[in-house]
């Protein structure tokens, strides 16, 4: 029986492609898996995204009038409760102003991370029917499942602003570490 040899060098490739491809998985866990999978996907990364900022960069903005890094997870977490309150469940008050008075990082990662948790909740809970159950916003007539897909958009719009915001402070989002 032929024994085999490995060098030091394969031994280096084999265990860098194991690790990489167990990486990689974890980077894209949930990506391809329908919505709740891509729930899952951008609330991972927006937590992970505003952990990695330093408390002092929450208050940080490209230019004046705009949004700040912590203004604009609290604007998610604002949109994500108050959209969900549209289809039915009854969500904690929250008011545009909370963008410039809750600012201390702990603060705004809580009720981000309370806001993505309560849209997975209150979708877990939709039969197949409430889909397709009327709701009213803006004066206009839409689908519980319409105001899902304006949630999801509206989170990974915000994730790519955040994204850019961290880059332009030098900080390199968790994900994407080497």
């Amino acid at each position: 029986m032929a024994s085999l040899k490995f060098s030091a060098k394969w031994t280096l490739i084999i265990t860098f492609a194991l690790l990489s491809t167990a990486t990689l998985h974890a980077q894209n866990e949930g990506l391809w898996e329908g919505y709740d999978g891509e729930w899952s996907h951008v609330s991972r990364q927006l937590l992970a995204l505003a952990q990695a900022t330093p408390a002092e960069k929450f208050s940080w903005r490209p230019a004046p009038g705009v949004r700040s890094i912590g203004e604009v997870y609290m604007h998610i977490a604002i949109a994500n409760f108050s959209l969900l309150s549209v289809t039915g469940p009854k969500e904690p008050a929250v008011s545009v102003s909370m963008e410039k008075t809750v600012t201390a990082k702990a603060d705004v990662i809580d009720w981000l991370k309370r806001s993505l948790d309560a849209v997975a909740a209150a979708r877990a809970q939709l039969k197949p029917a409430d889909y397709q159950r009327k709701v009213t916003i803006d004066n206009k007539v839409v689908t519980v499942d319409g105001m899902y897909l304006r949630i999801i958009v509206h989170a990974n719009e915000h994730m790519g602003q955040s994204v850019a915001y961290a880059r332009m402070n030098g900080i390199v989002p968790p994900w994407s570490k080497p």
